[in-house]
């Protein structure tokens, strides 16, 4: 009955292997038999029942190989005049026929086409429905061989086989006596949903018809008549089936109840059987094992390890499965499961110990095999399920499979991690693993509520502190996995569930010492005879130190002494050479530093760093990389797997780690030019890769806000060399390489990481050569390379060297125009990025003392870079943020020169036009909060006719309404700021206008804590600082016309904005970045300024408003400077 299995096993889309004999023999032969049997006529005769049975043998006998000259077609044809000369009530030769049909096209590997799988459906439907019982077994095997990949076409049969009183679902019911046909019958409906890529899924309605079926089916338990193995064959098809719906027909989970049901037959309680320790080590006991797949646990009953369910150490996939002994025998199974275990139940059992003779001992293995294909099954659908939900979703049933308690053998407490640490076959164990690395995967948000710094001492257990415990258990079970794993490929799997696992940790919120066991314990698999555990052992090191970087815990065991832990050879890793083995002889100058007989515990800065240098530079060793089939055949360096991750840790390490990295500079820089001169492409991107973070690294360490002490940070004199050597070597070669694009992108991303204190110490040689080159290659066809470029121009334009050079920033523009004309978005937004750091150049530039560069900059080009802002302020928020903000900052650079001219007066008013719609429309925060700064920039150009021309109401308007009413209080601080940006009365309009605007502030403030958004209430105090600066700023600058109109608010609203007042001179801003004064000094001479221009204001006679406001303001300072504490406040609230 194994054959069955075969249709369901070919992958859709297999390519045809060739042929073991030559094609013209077998087809010769196929083609004599099928000729014989096109000459055959419908007859009822004893002896023509007899030659068509001998036909069908010799046919079936036939030897093929896979398309051994043999057309699809005539495959097909052929099993068309097969039916055809049998009739449907015929049970015999209906039998032989489906024998035929099943074994033709299973053997040939064909694909029935439209029109003859609509005559052979037919046939079968009629032939279960005519023949006897004892014939639906080779029916249903020919009916799934006919399906097989053809569900979109079975359209028309869909009623017959899949409705309510269809043959499929009749036969696959657990009511179905005969167990075999029910196997089968699963099988075709497995083998139904099966889809092919671009061809139609199966219809919804029977998608979930075969749903409901196959859950049914693995939620049913073994009956009395039913074989183990039988047993097993049918729970393998109805997790296929499940999974083929979940992958191929893109079914989606959206019932809960579906997703219940489904994740409870993968892991159901099982409370009968009962887990048994499993060894710690396994070490050399298991070697024997391995080679066959498995290991041996007979004290375990089957339905322990042919399902996942809680309550038995692996993954039962069915309820069914419970009454499944694991060796053979029910009884046998139960007697061993009451017994205590002892360690050596888990050796193998040799043939002079053994019990059992040779055929149960045969039979044992094939049900061991059966029993894990079935736990492999379920692995699978699972992990097909999780990748067919949302996360958020996934994540309610966490604890049902991962656990957060150690696992002491309570059926409670059974989880994937009991799989990994106990099931006997190495497959099944990789594939436990897969799935937990799935449910991992991108799981840091979910992880980072996760905290257990403090001891809990209460009467429940938070959240936080159960998923830090599941996180600790995580931790403990895999690193107890590495130690006892003997299979390399499980191995490979346990290290990168472990790098998913570190990846997505919250470290900076859990106790220390996590992160120490793993670096301890996968410092020797470093030296591992398998590359594939080499690399994912450092793709783990990878994770460690680029999580939550800079971590305290990282920096200490990164300053460990070179030899720490990697001589901790074990049983289970006994290939490993002692722990200088990456010592090697230098290969170039700037090894030569390090002695190759460095003491034990020598002062090596960092072990990490050495470790990666070696590994890419160094030439490989034979005794760790004899095994390996990834490295080319006569290649001196390790396989290019390895050096490829040596590099991203070594990235890692620059872009977290600096201080450390540092020390290595020259070092690094040599590594770089090495790898880019190479010859290999991926190794070049690395290399330029970690260029690029080398370069931001020392950019960091020179920031204005760097923490870094001047005298920790690398020298520029150094920085200089540095880059020199980079200049001088194949970076201009890798920049200038139009072969490869994806480099040229990456060696400019490198060429903008260069430290601009450096750059003006280059020579001027490599000066021009970098403009030129970045210069150069913004024509580049390439989309990648234009972005690129694009941002690297942009970079260089604030250098201070080159941002008072006229050429060079008219050049830049020029490009930087030409890009935001291009079709690709991803280019037109780094354009646009550029173009804003060139109008803040410009800015820069006009608060010199020298007026050349403003006297010098074209006014033509000054024109075209507001009308190309004009236009791609309409584009995607990508590109209009940008945009806005490079037209706030070249209308606040026109000089009054250019505002006279008629040419730009249409163009100003279209550019404020384009700032104002953006600031109304309901685009993104970002290109909102952008246009308020656009506009406040505008507002500080004097030459601008501010106050007095038609659009200056429109703006104010725009500004009062986004400060009022904007969900996103970043975006309503900063109107707030660019409403108290105006220094002159007469800037703000009308007395109308400017009442507008006061009244706008005052709403603003009784609104500063109305939101429904959670995450704005951080910013309450930054928006309520803003506005009482904008509010204490007009005051500063009313006119006796105003005054009236402040006097009615404040009488309305005085006891509400004084209480605000108050606390903008108490506390001030609050970590906001508005520009608002913090020193106390400033807060009040702000109020006292304002006072002193209103006692200066002359009033009208018998208006008592200037004395009203006068009165509040002395009042607001009064209590200001009279309360030593918060009392004054608490009482003012009584007044």
């Amino acid at each position: 009955m194994a054959a069955v299995q075969v249709a369901g096993s070919l992958p859709g889309g297999q390519q045809r292997q060739a042929p073991r004999e030559p094609p013209p023999e077998q087809g010769n032969g196929f083609r004599c038999l099928s000729a014989r049997l096109r000459a055959l006529r419908p007859d009822d005769s004893s002896s023509a029942r007899t030659e068509i049975h001998l036909l069908f043998d010799q046919l079936i006998s036939e030897n093929y190989s896979e398309g051994g000259g043999v057309a699809p077609e005539d495959v097909s044809t052929l099993l068309v005049q097969a039916c055809r000369l049998v009739p449907p009530n015929q049970n015999h030769l209906v039998s032989k026929v489906s024998q035929l049909i099943h074994h033709l096209l299973n053997r040939l590997q064909v694909i029935v086409d439209e029109q003859n799988l609509d005559f052979l459906l037919a046939y079968t439907i009629s032939a279960i429905q005519q023949c006897s019982s004892w014939t639906h077994v080779e029916v249903l095997q020919a009916l799934a061989a006919l399906v097989y990949c053809n569900g979109s076409k079975c359209q028309k049969y869909l009623p017959d086989l899949l409705g309510k009183s269809g043959l499929l679902m009749k036969l696959s019911d657990s009511s179905q006596s005969d167990p075999e046909v029910r196997r089968a019958a699963v099988h075709c409906m497995a083998n139904l949903c099966l889809s092919v890529p671009g061809q139609p899924y199966l219809e919804e309605p029977y998608q979930n018809i075969c749903f409901q079926a196959f859950l049914t089916t693995l939620q049913s338990p073994k009956s009395s008549d039913m074989d183990d193995i039988t047993f097993c064959m049918l729970l393998q098809n109805a997790l296929k089936g499940i999974q083929s719906l979940l992958n191929g027909g893109k079914m989606k989970l959206t019932q809960t109840d579906e997703l219940g049901a489904l994740l409870a037959v993968l892991k159901n309680r099982k409370k009968k059987s009962k887990v048994k320790p499993k060894k710690t080590q396994q070490g050399e006991d298991e070697e024997e094992e391995e080679p066959s797949g498995e290991r041996e646990a007979a004290s375990v009953t089957g339905s322990g390890r042919a399902n996942l369910r809680e309550g038995s150490p692996q993954c039962p996939p069915s309820a069914g499965v419970q009454s499944l002994p694991f060796n053979g025998s029910g009884a046998a199974g139960k007697e061993r499961a009451s017994s205590p275990l002892s360690s050596s139940s888990w050796k193998r059992v040799s043939s002079s110990e053994s019990d059992y003779s040779d055929a149960e001992g045969g039979m044992q293995s094939k049900m061991r095999s059966y029993q894990a294909k079935v736990r492999q099954g379920a692995l699978a659908c699972f992990l097909s399920t999780i990748k067919s939900i949302e996360k958020k979703v996934l994540y309610g049933y966490w604890s049902a499979f991962v656990p957060d308690t150690p696992e002491l053998g309570s059926p409670q407490s059974v989880s994937l991690m009991t799989l990994t640490l106990k099931d006997p076959s190495p497959k099944t164990r990789a594939c436990a693993l897969q799935v937990l690395s799935a449910i991992l995967e991108g799981s840091k948000q979910f992880l980072s509520v996760a905290e257990d710094t403090s001891d809990h001492r209460r009467a429940f257990t938070p959240f936080s502190v159960m998923i830090a415990s599941s996180i600790r258990e995580l931790h403990r079970c895999l690193l107890l996995a590495l130690v006892a794993e003997s299979s390399s490929q499980t191995l490979t799997q346990i290290i990168k569930c472990l790098a998913n696992l570190v990846s997505n940790s919250p470290y900076n919120r859990l106790k220390l010492s996590l992160l120490t066991k793993v670096w301890n314990q996968i410092k020797p698999y470093l030296r591992h005879k398998d590359v594939n555990v080499r690399v994912s052992s450092l793709t783990l090191l990878g994770a460690v130190v680029s999580t939550h970087a800079p971590l305290p815990e990282v920096q200490l065991l990164l300053q460990q002494p070179c030899s720490s832990g990697l001589s901790n050879s074990n049983s289970a890793t006994p290939h490993l050479s002692p722990a200088d083995w990456w010592k090697k002889g230098s290969s170039g100058p700037f090894l030569e530093e390090t002695s190759v007989s460095s003491p034990k515990g020598s002062s090596e800065p960092c072990w990490l760093i050495r470790l990666c240098i070696s590994i890419v530079v160094l030439p490989k060793e034979d005794s760790c990389s004899g095994g390996d089939a990834a490295s080319a055949a006569g290649s001196t360096y390790e396989p290019s797997p390895m050096r490829l991750e040596a590099l991203q840790v070594l990235a890692h390490l620059a872009r977290g780690y600096f201080s450390m990295a540092q020390v290595y500079l020259m070092e690094l820089g040599e590594v770089i030019c090495k790898c880019m001169g190479e010859a290999d492409p991926s190794i070049q991107l690395h290399g330029a890769k970690l260029l690029e973070e080398v370069g931001t690294g020392l950019i960091q360490q020179y920031k204005r806000d760097s923490s870094v002490a001047p005298d920790q940070r690398v020298p520029v004199t150094l920085v200089v060399m540095f880059w020199t050597m980079m200049l001088n070597g194949p970076l201009p070669r890798a920049l200038q390489n139009s072969e490869h694009p994806t480099l040229q992108a990456s060696a400019c991303d490198a060429l903008s990481s260069i430290l601009p204190e450096a750059f003006s110490s280059l020579p001027s040689d490599r000066q021009i050569l970098c403009i030129t080159l970045l210069l150069g290659l913004n024509d580049s066809k390439n989309r990648l390379v234009k972005a690129a470029t694009s941002r690297a121009l942009g970079v260089y334009v604030l250098f201070p060297c080159l941002r008072q050079d006229v050429i060079f920033v008219a050049d830049t523009a020029n490009a930087i125009l030409m890009s935001l004309q291009d079709k690709s978005l991803n280019v037109r937004a780094k354009a646009a990025w550029s173009l804003g750091n060139l109008t803040d150049t410009l800015i820069v530039n006009m608060e010199t003392p020298d007026p050349s560069f403003q006297e010098e900059f074209s006014g033509l080009l000054l024109l075209k870079m507001l009308r190309s802002a004009i236009e791609a302020s309409k584009d995607k928020d990508k590109v209009k943020s940008n945009a806005v903000r490079a037209l706030g900052n070249l209308l606040h650079f026109l000089q009054p020169s250019h505002i006279q001219k008629p040419r730009f007066a249409e163009i100003i008013e279209e550019s404020l036009q384009a700032l104002i719609s953006t600031v109304l429309t309901e685009a993104a925060m970002k290109v909102r909060w952008n246009a308020c700064y656009a506009l406040g920039n505008v507002f500080k150009n004097p030459a601008l006719p501010l106050g007095t021309a038609p659009w200056t109401s429109q703006a104010y308007n725009a500004l009062t309404s986004v400060v009022t009413s904007c969900k996103n209080f970043k975006v309503r601080i900063r109107s707030a700021t660019a409403l108290s940006i105006p220094g002159k009365r007469e800037h703000y309009g009308s007395v109308d206008q400017y009442a507008q605007i006061w009244n706008a502030l005052v709403t603003a403030l009784q609104k500063s804590e109305d939101t429904t958004d959670f995450l704005e209430f951080k910013y309450c105090a930054s928006l309520r600082t803003q506005i009482c600066q904008a509010l204490i700023h007009l005051l500063s600058l009313a006119s006796t016309s105003d005054l009236p109109s402040i006097k009615e608010t404040l009488e309305l609203n005085g006891d509400m904005i004084q209480s605000y007042i108050l606390q903008f001179l108490k506390s001030g801003a609050e970590g906001d970045d508005t520009g608002a004064p913090h020193s106390p000094q400033e807060r009040d001479q702000m109020v006292k300024t304002a006072l002193e221009h209103i006692s200066s204001v002359q009033a009208l006679t018998g208006d008592t408003a200037k004395r009203a406001i006068m009165g509040f303001l002395e009042d607001t300072l009064t209590i200001y400077f009279d309360s030593g504490s918060q009392v004054a406040l608490i009482g003012l609230t009584h007044r």
